[in-house]
């Protein structure tokens, strides 16, 4: 059997090249596979991510699912604001450390307007506890000044120093602009990969100033306040769409979210994130499933690339499994040298393959961090992937068997008779 061994060895050298390729077509598809499961879990991570450190979303009386799509992911509109009153009183409650007020309502060139305070760029975090960061710039520090997303920034090619009108409604048709009130970009967010990229940021003073002369949704005919006066007004917000809370102790955050369900002053409610994110999930999780089957897709033509591949070879291995045979192989070694055959080159490859991913990522990372939010780090497999790759070597095994099946089936004299 050694010395059966060592012929194949020697079978498999002079076939370097066609067993090269081989091995790098089965090294990409294990990449590929890898790769899309990690995009995969980093897509659904990044969606239940999209906030994190917050023990609580409060809003006016809805559903929890669309208090988060229009607090979280600018999507829709509230059907009622919040009073500022009770903002003020919920981030005076003894239980509660920080608070973030966010209104909504406005938006600029198709992306959402949020307005907001200082608390947003300190308290508010994404992902596994990644605090905002800004690439160029700094927050906004007084009224018409605004701090824009990379996806904004990029999309429409602001850079600091720009001047930009806001649009009275969200979306991008028959809107009505605050021409007479501009606003400077003096800040841009770094890549994020939420929907905080997507967001033009300013204050709440500046959701105020911008509204003052205006009634009912609409301007009021014949008022116009310069922007220079604006500050001889209460800029004061009289309501806000959400707020966003932090608690001292997160044990608390089932009393809190009892407390402000049973305060009378208010009909509101407060909503855990990591419920609602994970209930929205399955709304619009298709995403996934999608990726599920390219994953599907890749495994299969790897193994009929390896099939293909080793049944092509069988026609040029003719006479040297004949060889074999006829120096005492019997039908069964032949079977098995090219099972394992098989299972070695399906190893070698999904080795190499994690191999190259590993490298890609560590050159690759950076880029798709910054260019698309989509943080994929070097790292070994996980348990998960790591099955996911057995039975990935598993299925190639036994997809080498039906080629040493036929090469079973052929008798002695048929790799000794030349074709003609």
């Amino acid at each position: 059997m050694s010395f059966l061994f060592r012929l194949a060895a020697r079978s498999a050298w002079n076939r370097r090249f066609t067993l090269g390729l081989m091995l790098l077509a089965i090294a990409l598809s294990s990449a590929m596979l890898l790769g899309i499961e990690r995009v995969r879990h980093e897509v659904r991570d990044g969606f239940s991510q999209s906030v994190s450190g917050t023990d609580l979303v409060v809003g006016a009386r809805t559903s929890p699912v669309q208090l988060m799509l229009y607090a979280i992911f600018r999507i829709g509109g509230a059907t009622n604001n919040m009073g500022w009153d009770s903002a003020q009183k919920l981030a005076k409650n003894p239980a509660v450390k920080w608070t973030i007020p966010l209104s909504l309502g406005d938006s600029h060139r198709g992306f959402p307007v949020l307005a907001t305070n200082g608390n947003y760029f300190e308290h508010f975090h994404y992902g596994d506890g990644q605090a905002l960061r800004l690439s160029e710039g700094r927050p906004f520090a007084s009224v018409f000044e605004t701090v824009i997303g990379a996806e904004v920034a990029q999309r429409l090619h602001y850079k600091l120093g720009d001047r930009i009108v806001l649009s009275h409604g969200m979306g991008s048709l028959h809107l009505t602009d605050h021409a007479d009130k501009p606003f400077t970009v003096v800040g841009v967010l770094a890549r994020t990969g939420t929907p905080v990229d997507r967001t033009v940021h300013i204050g709440l003073d500046a959701m105020e100033a911008i509204h003052l002369d205006w009634e009912g949704g609409a301007p009021m005919p014949g008022l116009s306040i310069a922007p220079a006066l604006v500050k001889k007004f209460d800029l004061t917000p009289k309501t806000v769409t959400a707020v966003l809370v932090g608690l001292k102790n997160r044990a608390a955050v089932f009393g809190v979210q009892r407390d402000i369900a049973d305060d009378n002053s208010e009909p509101l409610m407060a909503v855990l994130p990591g419920v609602a994110l994970d209930e929205l999930w399955q709304v619009v999780g298709v995403g996934e499933n999608a990726l599920l089957v390219v994953s599907g897709m890749v495994v299969i033509v790897g193994l009929a690339g390896l099939v293909s591949a080793i049944l092509a070879s069988l026609g040029e291995r003719r006479r040297e499994l004949a060889v074999l045979r006829s120096v005492g192989a019997r039908p069964g070694d032949i079977f098995l040298l090219l099972a394992l055959e098989g299972l070695a080159v399906m190893l070698a490859g999904v080795v190499l393959g994690v191999v190259l991913l590993t490298l890609a990522l560590f050159a690759l990372g950076p880029f798709l961090s910054a260019q698309f939010g989509v943080t994929l780090h070097p790292a070994l497999p996980a348990a998960g992937e790591l099955q996911l790759l057995l039975w990935t070597i598993v299925a190639g095994f036994v997809a080498s068997l039906l080629p040493g099946l036929r090469a079973y089936r052929l008798s002695l004299a048929d790799g000794l008779t030349p074709r003609i």
